[in-house]
């Protein structure tokens, strides 16, 4: 597919861009596509335009982490903490904290550290705990507190706390027969 702006490149960022959405599978909903090359979009410079709270975000942590490892202005690196540096890439934390974004797939496992905390502040959570694509919302949340009570049995049950697993078991039993009883049913 060539890049819809230049008309010359190979596109490689595609772009979903979701005017009005009414609920899965509803025929009113509208998603614009967006087809560029990489010159294109970091011409474009879509993070900032398509996400600016998150860049903000991302911005506000990474001046953060500039402040607490000591630094005390632009460029200015903390004596007891060597620079780190992407191996692929070459990318330093200094870079990433300039330009905001990662410079390759490995990016991800070097820069780790920071990333975890930045995206726990932002989601609230280390792990993704949103909505399930296609799964109605409402069996989401069964099938999250299903694991949570099955985690909390596996507990109770190494921990010795047997009339705490029994209430458990009970109660997972009572989830998992709940699948087909839904209102209207």
């Amino acid at each position: 597919m060539i890049c819809q702006r230049c008309q010359k490149a190979q596109a490689t960022v595609h772009i979903d861009e979701v005017e009005a959405f009414h609920g899965a599978g509803h025929p009113e909903n509208s998603v614009e596509e967006h087809h560029l090359c990489e010159t294109c979009a970091q011409d474009a410079q879509l993070p900032h335009a398509e996400a600016p709270k998150l860049m903000g975000e991302l911005w506000q942590f990474l001046k953060m982490g500039a402040q607490s490892s000591g630094a005390s202005g632009p460029g200015a690196h903390s004596p007891a903490k060597p620079q780190l540096s992407c191996d692929t890439c070459g990318m330093g934390l200094e870079e990433l904290r300039r330009k905001g974004r990662l410079g390759c797939e490995d990016c991800y496992s070097t820069f780790s550290e920071y990333l975890g905390q930045l995206l726990e502040r932002m989601h609230g959570a280390s792990e993704h705990v949103g909505r399930i694509p296609g799964v109605d919302p409402r069996e989401a949340e069964r099938l999250k507190r299903i694991a949570d009570v099955r985690a909390g049995l596996e507990a109770a049950v190494k921990a010795e706390d047997f009339e705490r697993a029994a209430e458990l078991r009970d109660r997972l039993l009572e989830l998992e027969g709940s699948a087909g009883a839904q209102p209207g049913s």
